[in-house]
């Protein structure tokens, strides 16, 4: 189907049906980039843009899974029911080849080092738009980007980088000691228009994307036109500042074994560069090397309207010790190399957990308890693939001394025993440790999880060239899925695993590795929507031929239990979930 036939139901709709078309088109793209087919990417880059899988996907992913899906654009519009979306994945698909984009709506947003970061937010018709062209784009720059861009690209994220970084300067015999750090001062706002769109060539929605590149911003209700730079803060711009920044490892002189069992590694005598999004980072043999590479760079980065932030860019050794994501990197002289949570980090989330407590002073202890969770959740997993575990127990304790100070705020006149004995005890019954911060409910204990109880696990790098839309790589993408498991608590865990990690619903994966969390902030969501996927298997109810088949707690997307829900208000004796194949 290439449209809506007649009213369009959004609640029954067959998400899986149309989420596989748009991989299968996607895959078809990839293989025929590499392949060096242009005719033929071009041909299915149109046939994507066309597709009404496309268009539903699109819609679904913008207005109903994204986090910024609340968040209004200039106009002030969002779409948050079952209406709303079914008429704007209407609208979308008919205006596919006349849409005239509107303004962003600029916001700030404060950034770690106190400054305000400049937000572009589109409107919640362009974000679809974008998502729609987006899915046409990236299979053919998948096919093409360098082996170590890690950011902000499917299948690949924070912990990729740091894990090259990592395999790069451990022991005694690695060379490459010196080290550019370096950021880009404002890419997203400085890339140069003509550049970028140079570099996309022939693709199809060429002159859609040049239109939203002109589209300006709107700030104060004052209207600036912007002949340079893509919006932050838009569904494509990340995918259109990984294309701007192609080919700076050649650039820097990296040059790659092409076969052997070696194949994908750096050569000997290269520099190795490690890039997420504007942040890069390029281990060489010795100091002026780093220089040289630092200068070839930005004669590089000159046309494309970049240059680089000379207050963050240093070159150091390894030795000294750098900071990178978040992360900190330091090789001692006996070559052994330790990747820590780096101290502003650790600064960062000590304030950020004192600020929520004193916030949440004269709450509940529920309220409080699903306030710190997902933070303290989401922060441990970012970190969990590091030397973090004595960093964990500082936090664990700092943690401690913040529930405890509540407490007593919470009850002046009782005394230290009463509180020990009202707000904490061993209400982890899988953990000896009779200092959990929680309350009893019933036969159900709610309580604050600790950092420390987050394992500290190896991250599986992912390997050199890999892309989810790669056909070859099926099995590989399938596997990691398998074998990275979950920063998961053990009943969500237990519930997955049964699972085989699908949805019962609609069988697409719970836990894809395609969209990886990447960073602190991301974690922190992701862990919230574990949390209303387990709320909403509590009550998931199967129904076969209309006889009940007793309740069966599954975690699902919310999103699949929404529709549910909807589609047995309907007819509520004859629906039937699919199982999928190797679901019990």
């Amino acid at each position: 189907m290439n449209g809506p036939e007649g009213i369009l139901d959004w609640d029954t709709i067959d998400w899986r049906t149309h989420e596989q078309n748009v991989v299968r088109l996607r895959r078809r793209i990839f293989k025929a980039t590499r392949e060096g087919d242009w005719a033929t990417v071009r041909s299915l880059q149109k046939m994507m843009l066309r597709s009404w899988s496309n268009t539903l996907v699109s819609v679904r992913q913008v207005t109903q899974r994204n986090t910024g899906r609340r968040t209004a654009g200039i106009d002030g519009e969002v779409a948050l029911t079952s209406q709303a979306r079914a008429e704007a994945a209407v609208h979308v698909h008919r205006t596919r080849a006349s849409w005239d984009p509107l303004p962003v709506r600029r916001v700030h947003i404060p950034k770690a080092s106190g400054k305000l970061r400049p937000l572009g937010i589109p409107v919640i018709m362009d974000r679809c738009h974008q998502a729609r062209v987006r899915h046409a784009l990236e299979p053919e720059w998948e096919a093409r980007f360098e082996p170590r861009s890690y950011g902000f690209r499917p299948g690949r994220s924070c912990a990729d980088a740091i894990d090259t970084l990592f395999v790069t300067l451990r022991g005694p015999r690695a060379n490459r000691v010196w080290i550019l750090d370096a950021d880009l001062s404002a890419a997203f706002d400085n890339i140069n228009h003509e550049q970028l769109l140079d570099a996309l060539g022939g693709f199809p929605a060429r002159d859609l994307i040049a239109r939203w590149l002109k589209a300006g911003v709107v700030e104060d209700e004052m209207f600036t036109p912007t002949d340079e730079g893509s919006p932050q803060g838009g569904v494509i711009s990340p995918l259109l500042m990984n294309v701007a920044l192609h080919g700076l490892e050649e650039a820097a002189g990296v040059r790659y074994r092409m076969t052997g069992v070696t194949a994908g590694r750096a050569r000997e005598g290269t520099p190795v560069l490690v890039r997420y999004a504007d942040d890069l980072v390029v281990c060489c043999y010795s100091e002026q090397e780093a220089y040289r590479v630092k200068q070839r760079l930005a004669q590089w980065l000159e046309p494309r309207g970049l240059v680089f932030n000379e207050d963050k860019t240093k070159v150091v050794h390894a030795g000294e010790g750098f900071d990178f994501l978040g992360f900190s990197v330091r090789r001692y002289s006996n070559g052994k190399l330790l990747i820590k949570p780096s101290r502003d980090a650790v600064k960062r989330i000590r304030k950020r957990l004192t600020d929520e407590t004193r916030r949440m002073r004269g709450s509940s202890v529920r309220e409080l308890i699903s306030r710190l969770n997902p933070i303290i959740r989401g922060w441990a997993a970012y970190y969990r693939g590091v030397v973090a575990a004595q960093i964990f127990n500082e936090l664990d304790h700092h943690v401690w001394w913040l529930t405890w100070r509540w407490a007593v705020r919470q009850h002046p006149n009782k005394s230290k025993k009463w509180i020990k004995r009202r707000y904490f005890g061993k209400h982890n019954r899988f953990r000896d440790d009779h200092w959990v911060f929680g309350e009893q409910v019933g036969d159900h204990a709610r309580y604050l999880v600790k950092f420390s109880w987050t394992p500290i696990v190896r991250h599986q790098l992912v390997r050199p060239g890999a892309s989810p839309d790669d056909p070859d790589l099926i099995e590989y993408w399938a596997k990691r899925r398998r074998k990275v498991t979950p920063p998961l608590d053990g009943y969500n865990l237990a519930l997955l695993t049964k699972q085989d990690g699908r949805c019962p619903l609609c069988g697409e994966n719970l836990l894809t590795a395609d969209q990886p969390p990447q960073s602190p902030n991301q974690w922190e969501r992701w862990w919230l929507g574990v949390a209303r996927r387990a709320i909403a298997a509590d009550y998931l109810t199967h129904e076969r031929h209309g006889t009940p088949d007793g309740k069966r707690t599954r975690m699902v997307h919310t999103s699949c239990y929404r529709t549910l829900r909807a589609r047995n208000r309907r007819r509520p004796a004859t629906f039937s979930p699919a199982e999928p194949s190797g679901l019990a």
